[in-house]
């Protein structure tokens, strides 16, 4: 049966909409949206229950483009200083030392605490690029792959939908350079790969609650040979006409500088060279992209992940927001190494980058969009989503009831007018006003807390004392 829903103020396609009726049918999917007075009497079928009033504002739930759910146990762990040039390069180190340690219990837990984290700060969908496939010692773990269902377990449990993207990675350098120790966990057999993909597909078929997507990512082009991944894409292009496919991409100038070194072009160029590139694509990072390499991207359809306080945290660069909105582009965002999960923060992060390397305000807004808040949220909403293939983003019929509140008498938002709600939040309070979060019409924050809350707390706790003690 379904349920309907009356919003007392909503961000629609059109823009803000007072007193809005909304109608979901049984798989949490907008079936009718229309205005509060009308007819209920033209519903085709019954409602399981009278409307049930949405105080505040409702905004559509986020998409997390970009997550590496293990890095969230060495957040706030690699802020000191062990040489004057310290980079990505030097943090990767440590980055490898917490994968090595990493059992699929204790990435539960850790997955477990994030997801909880990214509903409660409105992010309601996350693509997780996932690249620790093997036991310690690097060997194969039999059967099902424990590290992948430690993930999907701990998604399905949070309440939040999953775009798992199982990733290829088989070199440590351009040229094919054979992995380091510190990296086999990481390797994947091409044939594995799209084995394990084609497998995950025909459950995620199976999966009733529609949260699940299949995807698939190439960690890089330092990390997959060129022939390996155009290979391997057009195999999953024949398997899932319509799946995500992730890459890390022009991240550091190092990676350019060894690209073109070894291939006579630059990562981004290189991609756009094989004819590989559709709106099905999305380029993370893309940092070191010149102007010419944007305007490719975006003719291309592709869109760019960006995760601005990772890419600051590891003092990678500036992605030049600007331009590539400006060329048609799109832009989702993404945790990364969740020094940050908050999608509020990435995007103001996103225009404060503008307006220091442009010394103006208001950079990101434009012409049919004044708020910077509003146009980047909405525009956001949906790259993610498209991005990582999930079916929300909007607030339309069709979409998934993937939904925000913002609690209009929350400090942060007090006096503001609708069309402000989103400059507030991304200005004034950042996550503070969010009060509900649903996602494909269940509840899963009510009044800024979540079911989990407390014990996903007490074991990501015991497992940071683990894992920090001498």
């Amino acid at each position: 049966m379904m349920r309907a829903y009356r919003l007392d103020a909503a961000l629609l396609s059109q823009g803000w909409v007072r007193d809005v009726r909304v109608v979901l049918d049984e798989h949490g999917r907008i079936r009718k949206i229309g205005p509060a007075a009308g007819d209920p009497q033209a519903d085709d079928e019954p409602l399981q229950a009278p409307p049930e009033r949405i105080k505040g504002l409702v905004v559509p739930g986020m998409s997390n483009a970009h997550s590496h759910a293990f890095q969230r146990g060495m957040a706030g762990e690699a802020e000191y200083r062990l040489s004057a040039r310290d980079s990505f390069w030097t943090w990767r180190r440590a980055m490898y030392a917490l994968a090595n340690r990493m059992t699929p219990e204790g990435l539960e837990v850790l997955a477990t605490r994030l997801f909880v984290e990214m509903l409660k700060s409105g992010y309601t969908a996350v693509a997780e690029f996932h690249y620790i496939h093997r036991r310690p010692d690097g060997e194969s773990y039999p059967g099902a792959n424990p590290l992948w269902e430690a993930v999907m377990a701990a998604a399905r449990d949070a309440g939040i939908a999953l775009t798992f993207l199982p990733t290829l990675y088989q070199a440590s350098d351009f040229g094919g350079a054979p992995l380091r120790e510190e990296q086999s966990r990481f390797f994947l057999e091409t044939e594995r790969f799209l084995h394990a993909i084609e497998t995950l597909r025909r459950e995620e078929a199976a999966d009733a609650t529609g949260l699940r997507r299949t995807g698939a990512a190439f960690h890089s082009l330092r990390a997959v040979p060129l022939e390996t991944l155009s290979a391997a894409a057009r195999e999953l292009r024949r398997m899932d006409p319509g799946m995500p496919l992730h890459i890390h991409v022009a991240e550091q100038v190092k990676e350019v500088e060894s690209c073109l070194a070894h291939t006579g072009r630059r990562p981004v160029e290189l991609l756009l060279e094989t004819g590989l590139l559709d709106r099905l694509w999305c380029l993370v990072h893309a940092t070191h992209s010149t102007a010419k390499e944007l305007e490719g991207i975006a003719a291309s359809g592709a869109s760019v992940c960006v995760s601005i306080t990772t890419e600051a945290n590891l003092g990678d660069g500036f992605f030049d927001a600007a331009r590539f909105l400006a060329m048609g582009g799109r832009v989702a965002i993404g945790s990364d190494s969740q020094s940050s999960v908050c999608p509020a923060e990435e995007l103001r992060w996103m225009e404060y980058q503008a307006r220091l390397r442009k010394r103006r305000r208001a950079v990101l807004a434009d012409a049919t969009e004044p708020h910077v808040g509003t146009r980047l949220w909405r525009h956001g909403a949906r790259a993610g989503a498209q991005a990582i293939g999930q079916p929300s983003g909007e607030i339309a019929v069709g979409a998934r009831a993937d939904w925000v509140v913002l609690d209009r008498d929350h400090a942060s938002l007090a006096g503001a007018a609708d069309e402000a709600a989103l400059d507030h939040l991304l200005f004034a309070g950042a996550s503070a006003a969010i009060r509900h979060v649903m996602v494909a019409g269940r509840w899963v924050v009510r009044d800024g807390r979540h079911a989990l809350e407390e014990s996903s707390c007490a074991a990501f706790r015991e497992l940071m004392r683990e894992h920090r003690a001498p």
